[in-house]
């Protein structure tokens, strides 16, 4: 792919917000609109949420409990609704959001008329943000990146005339901009309270020229006639630093005393060790022609019903540009929208979802080769798992602990909201344990096994050995609980979306207490703990198809409500799951097929993670033609132009599944199992692909031609057991090494023991 492909690029500047050019650094986030007269650069930092921590409380929650089980089990779920909404949600209902720190505004004296030679564009190999254009016979240039190394955001303006660099720039978060000021000769400063018992925070500007004349004026920088001039930026809050605004001023001290160009440098290759680890190569015939398009246009094109494979492997790698730019290490998790949020109310209070959102943002970090930017995950469990044991103690008098369907900044774990359909929901911890063991299952890194993901996995499961009840068929089945946002009718004509055993529910824990049997045994502890696990999992409810050949979405085969509805929770056990596979499970997952096309046929799809989602399920189905017509349609209906996603309104999460989305129809290695362009579609006749990492501990590298595969190079990690599944009879032998030639039979599974730091070549047999 050339570097032009790998460049969002626009002839005008954006308009509205979700059209500008995101940057960030994990902590510290900008969007860039690229204006000529007066831009606008609106800034996050990723820990300034409204007010502080709450104490909730639930007094009645577990004296009521038998009764809204009761009411459930006598087929009353709305009178279940009705009880648990005044018994189990707390007082005060509802989180506080993530808010905007505000913006750098930089008027600019220029000459008067209209820009010619414009040009915006965001190069994702570098994380650096450019305008430029010509006014008056000068050449204006600005550069804008977000170091993660010096945790600042910097803005390099020059000209290519001596003297061309005029303007004032100030700093504001109108209506709640706190303390502006001077902060020094050639600095300002904005801080505040976000809210009341919130964080303080404090951003400081400083400006360097060369040339000219550099001076505060009242809360602006004034630069008169420099030859160039660079802005250092630093934002920081209480909830890391006890003196934000001392901390803003160190970074900006050090930054100057670095230098620009160093700042650069090292930004750049630090960017560059993530992001150009993963190279996906779509071949297209027409290339160069749509190379030479602008993004809006070539967006444009697609929504018009045309392809465009370099654009689709565009948004591929934007996917995992915007995941590195809301998630570093030490930083908070990628939010509802990463890290980029320009309200003090935003839609969803730009939280964390823990019913698909938050888990399909980082769906790309392992495959993609960006484990490292998981670990704020991680982070996050830990501090869910300390509320969530005093949740899983007040609410449900259990052990373990639990998390509902939100959190926010403070990891809080009770039930929040008052909308019946999403909060009754005790499910979000226990999925999000699951991505402790993904991270260990794709790195092999026992430590981390044995000190984090374990301990929190295992208390995720003995929430559920307390929280599960007997139903009348024998099966144990968590109650209250519902199938996230979804509504069934009872034969009685009763209407509920409070359940018994929802399916989704069943095949978490299913998947959760398999991780823990199978750490547990790597380990060597938990021995009876492990029995009992294995136990209760074969009293769960199993996957079962319903009267429409579909999988059912309750335990029982309720009537669907809403067939088309934007949610398909209970096909987790196809993905992420791997309870249902088209090789071990057939007639489930053609049960699946059947739930795909009828909600696709009842309008489903119709947001962006969901069809991001859809996109997935495809892949493990491996139908690569559904998948691809899947992605034309997330592209054509569910990307603004700046290809952010769109729920409506804008959410992230539509960027990073349809990310992994594409990686999953490439190469898949669930169930022990790695396949090798599992769902590839006929549209994408040649390529390669290169860095995606494979469960087991593999780097691996595909190219195919003539939409077969021609070969394959894996890179073991460490030592393991390498399980290839193929439809087609296959070479494999050692890289630069005879010693080892074997060849796996049509449609059979081929193992061999790899050794840590040795490459294994792949080939058709034809192609041999």
């Amino acid at each position: 792919m050339s570097s032009q492909e790998l460049k969002l690029w626009y002839r005008q500047p954006a308009e509205q917000w979700v059209n500008a050019l995101p940057i960030g650094n994990g902590k510290l986030g900008a969007m860039v609109f690229g204006r000529v007269e007066q831009e606008r650069i609106q800034i996050n930092e990723d820990s300034l949420w409204y007010g502080g921590p709450k104490k909730r409380e639930q007094p009645d929650a577990h004296k009521h409990l038998a009764d809204i089980r009761r009411l459930m089990f006598e087929g009353r779920p709305q009178d279940a609704e009705y009880l648990a909404r005044m018994a189990m949600t707390p007082g005060p209902k509802f989180f506080a959001p993530y808010q905007t720190l505000g913006d750098v505004n930089l008027y600019f004296r220029q000459a008067n008329g209209d820009a010619t030679d414009y040009l915006r564009e965001l190069d994702l190999r570098t994380g650096i943000a450019k305008t430029s254009y010509i006014l008056d016979g000068t050449k204006y240039q600005r550069e804008i990146f977000t170091s993660t190394i010096d945790q600042v955001l910097v803005i390099r303006l020059s000209s290519d005339r001596a003297g061309g660099i005029s303007f004032s720039t100030n700093l504001s978060r109108r209506p709640f901009e706190g303390t502006t000021g001077k902060a020094g000769a050639e600095s300002i400063l904005m801080q505040g309270q976000c809210g009341p018992e919130g964080v303080h925070y404090a951003t400081v500007l400083r400006a360097v020229a060369e040339g000219g004349n550099v001076q505060v004026i009242g809360d602006f920088v004034s630069v008169e006639e420099a030859d160039c001039v660079t802005l250092y930026v630093a934002a920081a809050t209480t909830f890391r630093h006890l003196d934000p605004l001392s901390v803003c001023h160190s970074r900006i001290e050090a930054s100057m005393a670095k230098g620009f160009e160093t700042i650069r440098e090292d930004h750049v290759k630090d960017h560059r060790s993530l992001f150009e680890r993963v190279q996906l190569e779509l071949e297209d015939s027409n290339a160069n022609e749509l190379a030479a398009l602008p993004t809006d246009e070539r967006l444009r094109r697609i929504q018009d019903g045309n392809e465009d494979h370099g654009l689709i492997s565009l948004f591929f790698q934007y996917g995992r540009y915007l995941l590195m730019g809301s998630s570093r290490p030490g930083s908070l998790p990628a939010n509802l929208q990463g890290i980029w949020n320009e309200s003090h109310t935003p839609p969803w209070e730009s939280d964390y979802h823990l019913n698909i959102n938050l888990q399909m943002n980082y769906w790309p970090a392992e495959v993609c080769n960006l484990a490292e930017c998981h670990e704020p995950v991680f982070d996050l469990m830990d501090r869910l798992l300390e509320n969530g044991r005093k949740t899983a103690k007040e609410i449900y008098g259990a052990r373990g602990f639990v998390a509902h369907h939100v959190t926010n900044l403070w990891a809080e774990t009770d039930i929040c909201g008052i909308y019946v359909p999403a909060i009754f929901w005790p499910m979000g911890g226990a999925w999000m344990s699951l991505h402790l063991w993904e991270h260990y299952r794709f790195g092999g890194d026992r430590e981390f096994l044995r000190s984090r993901a374990y301990p929190i996995m295992k208390e995720a499961a003995q929430f559920f050995l307390d929280f599960l009840v007997e139903d009348e068929y024998g099966r144990l089945v968590t109650v209250p609980s519902l199938s996230p946002e979804n509504t069934y009718r009872l034969p009685n004509g009763n209407e509920g979306v409070m359940s018994i055993g929802p399916s989704m529910d069943s095949q978490i824990i299913y998947m959760l207490f398999g991780a823990c049997i199978e750490a547990g045994i790597v380990l060597g502890v938990d021995e009876l703990f492990l029995e009992q696990l294995e136990q209760v999992r074969k009293r769960l409810p199993e996957p079962a198809v319903g009267k429409h050949g579909q999988l059912m979405e309750w335990a029982i085969d309720y009537e669907e409500v809403e067939p088309g509805h934007r949610h398909i929770s209970h096909l987790f056990a196809l993905h992420p799951g791997e309870q249902i596979t088209v090789q071990h499970t057939p007639a489930l997952a053609e049960a699946a097929r059947r739930t795909l096309e009828r909600r696709l046929a009842h309008g489903g799809g119709h947001t962006g993670w969901s069809r991001a989602w859809i996109i997935n399920f495809w892949a493990r189905l491996h139908d690569g033609e559904q998948a691809y017509a899947n992605v034309m349609e997330l592209l054509g209906h569910s990307v603004h132009t700046s290809l952010l996603g769109d729920h409506p309104p804008f959410q992230i999460d539509g960027n990073f599944g349809g990310t992994a989305a594409i990686a999953e129809m490439l190469l898949q290695s669930h169930r022990d199992e790695i396949l090798l362009l599992p769902a590839l579609p006929k549209a994408w006749r040649d390529g390669r692909v290169s860095g995606l990492r494979a469960r087991g501990g593999f780097e691996v590298e595909i190219v195919w031609r003539d939409g077969q595969l021609q070969e394959a190079v894996l890179l073991a990690t460490q030592d393991s057991l390498c399980s290839i599944r193929s439809e087609s009879s296959l070479a494999i032998t050692r890289v630069n090494g005879d010693d080892m030639v074997l060849v796996a039979n049509d449609g059979s599974i081929y193992s061999f023991k790899a050794e840590s730091g040795k490459r294994y070549l792949i080939q058709c047999v034809s192609n041999a």
